[in-house]
């Protein structure tokens, strides 16, 4: 399980939140008050850690949510060809491929310790 369950009102401003499948970090939460017959609601405004995407959705204070558990782990540069690096894990020696950002690319070299996150199954490098 890559994910805990939560309550909308726990939420807060950038912490993060399961949109579509997707882990996202909140950006905006607004709360309104409840109505004559019906309970306050939030507005959870969020990006996508993974794809970048920006996404919205409306719940009741009091409607459950998943949470994801997002891994912050070290890895090793093994080798780089195009925009793709071969990363062994830290801990596990695990070797894996893992696109490297543009902002990366001049620092990005064999042998180099960087940050990554893994959540969902997917990773996404972070720190280089």
């Amino acid at each position: 399980m890559t994910w805990q369950d939560g309550e909308v009102r726990e939420l807060k401003e950038n912490k993060y939140i399961l949109i579509d499948d997707e882990p996202c970090k909140i950006v905006e939460i607004t709360t309104s008050k409840p109505g004559k017959h019906g309970e306050a609601k939030a507005r959870i405004v969020a990006m996508g850690v993974f794809d970048g995407q920006k996404r919205s959705v409306v719940y009741p204070t009091k409607h459950k949510v998943k949470v994801p558990i997002i891994e912050k782990k070290t890895a090793q540069i093994l080798s780089i060809s195009q925009n793709e690096g071969l990363f062994m894990d830290m801990e596990t020696f695990e070797q894996f491929n893992i696109p490297i950002p543009d902002e990366f690319k001049g620092r990005a070299a064999s042998g180099v310790e960087v940050e990554y996150w893994e959540s969902m199954g997917k990773r996404k490098l972070m720190r280089v």
